[in-house]
């Protein structure tokens, strides 16, 4: 599955996403840095059913998010900034991954190591006049 879209329609692929992989818990985000990674996340929780301020964990290293009704939460792991994978051991990263509860991660290569197997490894890239394309690695 290979998703084109523009900013203005990135809520419906967003809706695609997780219609084609409905049990994935982990989904891994590869991309260069202004790729729109951050913002697909954002579409993926707003359908997830988050209200919240979604934003990028890049200094807090993890945010959590809730649905509206509370009953389900979402992590979103940004991995930029560390400069070594024991950070991401030091950080209780098994805690998130394996909680059961839908993980994002942003710059994954960091912690290749420690992603699970079942984690949904997917690229997105800016083509041509600001369209996106994000598809499986």
């Amino acid at each position: 599955m290979v998703l084109r879209f523009y900013l203005d329609n990135i809520d419906d692929a967003a809706r695609q996403l997780l219609r084609a992989f409905p049990e994935t818990r982990i989904f891994a985000f590869y991309g260069e840095l202004g790729s729109g990674k951050t913002t697909f996340i954002k579409a993926v929780c707003r359908q997830l059913g988050v209200d919240q301020f979604v934003t990028s964990p890049t200094f807090a290293l993890i945010n959590e998010y809730h649905d509206k009704k509370g009953e389900r939460s979402f992590y979103h792991l940004d991995f930029y900034r560390i400069e070594r994978v024991e950070e991401a051991l030091d950080m209780g990263y098994e805690d998130y991954f394996y909680s059961g509860n839908i993980c994002f991660i942003e710059w994954p290569e960091k912690i290749s190591e420690l992603l699970p197997e079942a984690a949904l490894k997917l690229r997105i890239e800016i083509i041509d006049n600001g369209k996106r394309q994000l598809r499986p690695l």
